[in-house]
């Protein structure tokens, strides 16, 4: 049987000169006439952005939620076989024998602080707590939230947000782009890794498509991150200088405002925007190093002062618990509950009242932060139904499971898989950018095993040191009352006083910025890649443009958030941003699938492509 060489012939047309000098023209145009048409949207009209972001998002979650859940597991799956496989597993990345490029030092660092930087400085903390608080074993009624009985399933949560699967979304998009750079010779950009599939279509309109929607998921996942680091970045200038302009004091806690959130925001993008213009090898690669050493500063520092015991025993019983649940976590998703199939599973006493039930029965929210959703339910209710027995309201609050099953996996772990994938371009690039010379192999046990074991470590020594605390070391709600992004610095400060905690909040304090510095440098130069056609060095000029425009996508949606959480429009944006580019990252998995099996058989019968 004869075997035919690989489709290399990718051909992307680039301008020979003026402004977009070997820049694609559609590219550049389409993904800057989205941002800046969603800009002027947020500025002028900043209400109906934000509630028609919401509104969208809601409706693509009752349709999509399952979609989202189901293929994130397809990819953890996919790569495990792809490492476990003797033939796709040693292939190398580059020619044969060729030596990586960076130290393995290097390259994890760059790894971790592009992938899970800013994220984990914010949710070290933040994530277990609200898991501890509210998670799908709390919210059917098994457990109580912030109980000892929680916590088993606290981490069973966050671990599966920070772990396997998150890498692996990452990792199927970089292990795509690098396999076909760096076997193939072909360009470093999102279409390439479409060509088994397609062949010569992504040369056309059909490859300028794909490379937009990686340009407007990567910048609205990079959005989002800063937004979310910008936020705790502001709520450590606060703990260190006390200037109350920068944060909003009429609520019950302390909040960044919006105007310190523009601030801080100007302040990190101007920093990024300077060191893109250095490029990888010299600011991102210094800059994630100097991360990584101040992120082993602060570890060992919860390691000596906080609950390391408690920590580790919770690492050991939380990963066998993960893994034990790792198909169920993977494949297990839900949909919206209609209200007559709420009403069909009622006892018949309850079945006049199902409309009066229904909203708080599905209602996930019930169960947050402690509460009990089965109190919270019975409360809110009123008249007739109200009268209802307690046998009865329990059987009612039963039926409703899988409606508050569904809230809460879409409002929060779909936000986390659309949130990786959203970023995947920019890290999945990234990843390609720094990984030649790597086998298959190495390339998905350093980037999805690896990363993933040292999230695990980092969330149960921070986290499980802020769960302790309130548990067991008289926090008595300081930590748990504090404002998401600010929970690190209160969970600081309950471990320790004076001197060393002054000088660790200045050191959280940079260590945020660096990340924010690193994340966001990185994704103008992804963006610049995916727009040169797959080029390493890019113009300056654009660069700049690109990080001006990023700073006014998260400025503007920031502020068009009204009165609500700053965040909820960046969010909401980047689910729906994330949507098209999940159906490409499926198509690239099975793409691999097909490039990888036939290289096989090319090997075997001396085939090669150039």
């Amino acid at each position: 049987m004869q075997v035919k060489p690989p489709f290399t012939e990718l051909e992307i047309k680039k301008q020979p000169s003026g402004f977009y000098k070997d820049n694609s023209l559609p590219i550049a145009l389409i993904s800057k006439g989205i941002m800046v048409l969603l800009v002027i949207w947020a500025l002028v009209f900043p209400a109906n952005a934000n509630s028609t972001l919401g509104s969208l998002n809601g409706y693509l979650l009752g349709l999509f939620n399952q979609f989202y859940i189901v293929i994130v597991g397809l990819f953890a799956f996919f790569l495990l076989i792809v490492a476990i496989l003797p033939q796709s597993g040693r292939k190398v990345m580059g020619v044969p024998g060729e030596k990586p490029e960076f130290s393995n030092f290097s390259w994890f660092s760059m790894m971790f602080g592009a992938g899970l930087g800013v994220g984990l400085m914010v949710f070290a903390t933040a994530e277990p707590l609200s898991l501890w608080g509210s998670n799908p074993v709390v919210v059917a009624g098994e457990v109580a939230g912030n109980t000892e009985a929680s916590i088993q399933s606290a981490y069973r949560y966050t671990f599966a947000h920070y772990g396997f699967h998150a890498w692996a979304i990452y990792v199927v998009t970089g292990l795509s782009l690098a396999y076909y750079a760096y076997t193939r010779n072909m360009p470093l950009t999102i279409r390439s890794a479409l060509t088994p599939l397609f062949g010569r279509h992504v040369n056309g309109p059909l490859g300028h498509v794909v490379d937009v929607l990686g340009v407007v998921a990567t910048i609205l996942g990079v959005s989002v991150t800063i937004g979310f680091g910008v936020s705790q970045f502001i709520d450590g200038v606060y703990a260190i200088t006390g200037v109350e302009w920068i944060m909003n004091m009429g609520g019950d806690v302390p909040v960044p405002s919006k105007a310190g959130l523009i601030a801080g925001l100007f302040t990190i993008m101007a920093m990024s925007i300077v060191s893109a213009v250095s490029g990888v090898g010299r600011g991102v690669k210094y800059l994630s190093n100097l991360n990584l050493v101040l992120s082993l500063i602060l570890l060992f520092t919860f390691v000596f002062f906080g609950s390391f015991f408690f920590a580790m025993t919770t690492y050991g019983s939380a990963f066998v618990d993960y893994i034990i649940n790792f198909f169920s976590i993977s494949f297990g998703s839900y949909g919206p509950q209609s209200a007559e199939t709420f009403a069909a599973a009622l006892p018949e006493s309850a079945k006049p009242f199902a409309g009066d039930l229904f909203g708080g029965a599905t209602n996930a929210y019930g169960a947050w932060a402690g509460s009990d959703g089965f109190e919270t339910f019975r409360s809110g209710l009123s008249g007739a139904a109200a009268e209802l027995d307690d046998a009865t309201l329990k059987a009612v609050y039963a039926a409703g499971d899988d409606g508050r099953q569904f809230g809460w996996q879409s409002s929060w772990t779909t936000f986390y898989w659309a949130w990786w994938i959203a970023f995947s371009p920019f890290v999945g690039l990234f990843l390609a950018r720094i990984s030649k010379g790597r086998t298959v192999r190495e390339f998905i046990v350093g980037c999805v095993f690896a990363p993933a074991l040292v999230c695990f470590a980092w969330m149960t020594i921070l986290g499980g040191t802020a769960i302790d605390l309130e548990l067991n070391g008289g926090a008595a709600g300081a930590i748990t009352g504090a404002s998401q992004t600010n929970q690190l610095f209160a969970t600081l400060a309950q471990m320790i006083s004076g001197g060393l905690l002054s000088a660790l909040t200045i050191m959280c304090v940079v260590l945020i910025m660096t990340f924010l510095v690193t994340s966001a440098d990185s994704g103008i130069l992804v963006m610049n890649t995916i727009m040169s056609g797959g080029e390493q060095e890019t113009g300056i000029k654009h660069r700049i443009i690109w990080g001006l425009i990023l700073t006014a996508v998260i400025g503007t949606l920031i502020v068009a958030a009204g009165e609500n959480n700053p965040m909820d429009a960046l969010k909401n944006a980047m689910i729906i941003g994330a949507l098209p580019f999940t159906a490409v990252m499926g198509l690239m998995m099975i793409a691999l699938t097909k490039a990888l099996y036939r290289d096989g058989k090319r090997e075997k019968h001396g085939v090669l492509g150039e």
